[in-house]
């Protein structure tokens, strides 16, 4: 019989919680070393932050870019440790960094100067071009771009996610969500404020591309030595040049989720497993996948986990 296909798919900013990683920490020399490293390059206490909080100074982009990138790497490592490997990688927006460094493009210690320069870059665009984003439910893609098309009228306002295939985050300038969540009614569907600190993957934080463009010049990327797909093209890319060219522009992209786990289906994906704080990934799975589709979903971000995740495979 044919070894089960494996995806990893590592979650973004949204899924922290106070005390993410406590238990690996607490049991994981290894796990403890990636921490300490984490901390010296990017100059910050995580530690303090996902074991103490508190969840307002978590939740600060600057913060929550390399704190979350950190969980997902230590989660990742002892899944690694255990024996597993990918066929495939993949990370929900932020969470492609913890993706492209599984997948060997960056070493952790570039991975986390990486995050902390794109948390820091977009923390200040955010504060020069103040926006927010809604969730848009009940509505597919194309009357979502139509309604972004015609609110536009009010002000900057982009698709930023494309988590599934009824469900679609949109960001920019607030006239322009106000605008947009009128017409979302008009056509029975529902939007929904999210709580974040700025118009993520929107124009008005594509400040930050050139910047972070220099930041990427100076990392050594390599190619993936598993395919990984990139939430700006919804493909695998395996030349570092194009790499760093799309890890810039993924600022101010769209995240093509639903085509992401669209490939991964198509490609005879039957395990899903979502490496990282909570299950969000993992909900987005359930509405994405046919049900007739045979597979499994699976969470890793504790030792308890970690040993469910074993057995199950």
């Amino acid at each position: 019989m044919a070894a089960q296909k494996i995806a990893v798919l590592f979650p973004g900013q949204g899924s922290q919680y106070v005390g993410m990683a406590k238990e690996f920490l607490e049991a994981d020399a290894e796990a403890r070393n990636l921490m300490a490293m984490a901390e010296r390059v990017s100059g910050m206490p995580l530690g303090r932050l996902c074991l103490e909080g508190p969840m307002e100074e978590l939740t600060r982009t600057l913060y929550l870019q390399p704190a979350m990138t950190l969980v997902n790497l230590i989660c990742w490592q002892a899944l690694n440790k255990a024996g597993v490997k990918a066929d495939f990688f993949a990370g929900h927006s932020l969470g492609e960094y913890a993706a492209l460094c599984a997948a060997g493009v960056l070493t952790p210690e570039e991975t986390l100067a990486l995050v902390t320069e794109r948390g820091r870059l977009m923390e200040r665009e955010a504060g020069a071009h103040p926006g927010g984003m809604h969730a848009v439910v009940k509505l597919d893609i194309d009357t979502v771009r139509g309604i972004v098309a015609a609110a536009q009228a009010k002000g900057a306002l982009t698709l930023a996610n494309h988590n599934s295939a009824e469900q679609i985050v949109i960001s920019g300038e607030v006239a322009a969500l106000e605008a947009a969540a009128e017409l979302v009614k008009e056509k029975g569907g529902k939007a929904i404020p999210l709580k974040v600190s700025g118009a993520w993957h929107s124009d008005l934080i594509k400040g930050a591309v050139p910047d972070f463009e220099q930041a990427l010049a100076k990392a050594q990327v390599k190619a993936p030595h598993t395919p990984l797909l990139f939430n700006v093209t919804a493909a695998a890319e395996a030349d570092p040049v194009v790499i760093r060219s799309i890890m810039a522009q993924q600022i101010a992209s769209t995240v093509r989720w639903y085509e992401i786990v669209q490939h991964l289906v198509a490609a005879g994906v039957e395990v899903f497993i979502e490496v990282g704080p909570k299950t969000v990934l993992t909900g987005l799975l359930k509405k994405i996948i046919p049900a007739e589709y045979r597979h499994k979903t699976i969470q890793v971000d504790t030792p308890a986990t970690l040993a469910q995740c074993l057995a199950g495979l």
